[in-house]
């Protein structure tokens, strides 16, 4: 059911009970689900078990009266057929066929809001997503995480928050030093296999490729920071740092762009070093009384907000551990302004989860438990020709999203960035996925973002056969809607702002994809049952009706997961 008819629907009880309820201290709170087995009804509601023994009755009794009550209100007409009980006293409510076909109309009039809510109004969300160091090409790890973290940023938006999607770059540390030293010595004419080429080096082409256009003085530029120009100078370890970094945050950002994923921020590791912000946050930690020094080390105690073990901060050598700028960085998060922090991340992020959290308690700010929220991701694995693909000659040690768009689309980006986006979000965060290119490749029922899309293609053709107008349609008679397969069609369209309410709080974006293959298949099932064009205007007029309904409801959904609508295939 569409929103609004719930909202009726638990209206009509709530005027049913208050006679009953009149002069008792009773409340009610009216739950609205599907019955498990259809055949039962539209709605079950189970008011009456919840609140016999508070009003000393027989929930069968107290059903019966509700049930009359509610079958007696004029409110009811047009939306509740009949009503019944069943068992101890469930309530069974059968919804009217016109309640059911008014969801065509509510498509057609909200367009592209249908779905939409403000459930999140007023509240400002970051989600934090990719944030892979600067240090090579995104790999497919990344991908699913742009992916996850871009639909489900779509998510709060279509249900009213203020969100904010930020890039993390972790511009500081051993990893940052390696990649300098490792364009160093490309640049003094070593290069991997080599017994002067360093053990913990980056092996791919492209540190040979930074390389070159440093000797070649060039200046490079990402999408947040100042430009870098090379000095040319091989000794030079700082300008060949900086460098690397910003070109290789430059491919990220080109890697990003053919993926269709925009960020509004970009905050640096570094950044929180260089304000003082890890330092302000280990005092905080030390004021809390929740820190101590063992063995040369200072530690925080961990275990008293749930974790395994107390953790080290500051190690002997007198540098951080690895959560200690996340504390800094999530206190930050909090600092501006943020209800809630949503993070994807890889599942090797687990155990930082109870530490980051700990640190976040233990500092007094008011920060909320379970601050921030995590999305866990586990690994792709890619096939391609029947065999798992492991190496990319580019990136050197893994498939990057480049490759991956690359191959998925046939030399078509566009094809390639819909199919690898759709694929990386069919699955659940937390399971393995195994993305197959030569599935990706296939115009078959085998390939599901090609099923989808056919779907919406072939209404489009049906369509272009029809030569009445779209704005015609406003008024239209829809009872003749009664078929099977078109009351699939009908309950499917009305299921999706549920959905999309339900996907964003649950943080699981898969949730959309399971709905477009559903509703994919409802389509094509009653595509092959039924005739649109046909003589009957009546029966034509709201069938059309229902076709540029369902192509808004696949034009909507897919949009919000960054996957395009064709109108041929």
């Amino acid at each position: 059911m569409l929103a609004q008819q719930k909202q009726d629907i638990t209206a009509l009880f709530q005027a049913a009970l208050a006679p009953i309820l009149a002069g008792t201290d009773v409340t009610a709170n009216v739950v609205l689900e599907r019955p498990r087995d259809p055949s039962h009804g539209d709605v079950a509601c189970n008011i009456a078990m919840q609140l016999a023994k508070q009003l000393k009755m027989n929930p069968r009794e107290l059903a019966t009266k509700l049930v009359d009550a509610l079958l007696a209100d004029p409110a009811r007409q047009g939306l509740i057929d009949s009503a019944d009980i069943a068992g101890p006293g469930f309530i069974n409510l059968r919804v009217s066929a016109a309640a059911k076909q008014a969801v065509v109309k509510t498509v057609l009039a909200q367009g592209e809001q249908f779905g939409a809510a403000q459930a999140g109004s007023g509240k400002k969300v970051i989600i934090e997503f990719v944030s892979a160091n600067p240090t090579g090409p995104l790999h497919v790890g990344h991908g699913r995480q742009a992916a996850l973290g871009d639909a489900l940023s779509s998510l709060f938006v279509s249900q009213g928050y203020d969100v904010t999607r930020e890039f993390y770059y972790n511009d500081a540390g051993v990893q940052i030093q390696t990649l300098a030293n490792s364009v160093q010595a490309r640049l003094r004419g070593h290069k991997p296999g080599d017994a002067a080429w360093p053990e913990s080096a980056y092996n791919g082409d492209y540190i040979a490729d930074i390389a070159a256009d440093f000797l070649l003085k060039k200046t490079v530029s990402a999408s947040d920071g100042s430009p870098a120009t090379a000095s040319g100078d091989i000794d030079d370890i700082e300008s060949i740092r900086a460098f690397a970094v910003t070109y290789l945050r430059n491919e990220q950002d080109i890697d990003l762009q053919a993926f269709g994923v925009k960020f509004d921020n970009y905050y640096l590791e570094s950044s929180l070093y260089a304000d003082g912000k890890v330092d302000a946050a280990v005092e905080m930690l030390n004021n809390s009384g929740k820190t101590y020094e063992e063995d040369g080390a200072l530690w925080l105690r961990t275990e008293d907000y749930g974790d395994d073990k107390n953790r080290v901060m500051r190690k002997k050598d007198g540098t951080y551990t690895y959560f200690v700028p996340d504390v800094a960085y999530h206190i930050v998060k909090f600092q501006r302004g943020f209800n809630q922090a949503i993070n994807v991340q890889g599942s090797d992020h687990h155990g930082t989860i109870a530490r980051v959290r700990a640190g976040l308690q233990a500092v007094n700010l008011g920060i909320p438990q379970g601050f921030p929220d995590y999305v866990l991701h586990k690994m792709v694995t890619v096939m391609k020709g029947g065999e798992e693909v492991k190496i990319s000659k580019r990136a050197g040690s893994y498939v990057t999203v480049r490759d991956l768009i690359e191959w998925s689309g046939g030399g078509d980006i566009t094809k390639g960035r819909d199919a690898v986006r759709f694929f990386l979000i069919s699955r659940k965060a937390d399971t393995e996925f195994v993305f197959d290119v030569d599935v990706a490749l296939k115009t078959s029922d085998e390939n599901p973002v090609y099923y989808v899309q056919y779907a919406h293609a072939r209404i489009c053709r049906m369509l272009e056969q029809w030569t009445g107008s779209e704005a015609e349609l406003a008024n239209v008679d829809l009872s003749p809607l009664t078929a099977p397969t078109e009351a699939t069609l009908l309950a499917t369209l009305a299921a999706y702002p549920e959905t999309l309410a339900r996907a964003q709080a649950e943080l699981g974006p898969h949730q959309i994809a399971f709905y477009l293959r559903d509703l994919a298949a409802n389509l094509h099932s009653f595509y092959f049952a039924e005739r649109v064009l046909v003589d009957d205007e009546a029966l034509k007029a709201a069938r059309i009706a229902l076709m540029v309904a369902t192509r808004q409801v696949l034009r909507n959904g897919l949009a919000l997961i960054g996957v395009s609508a064709p109108n041929k295939m």
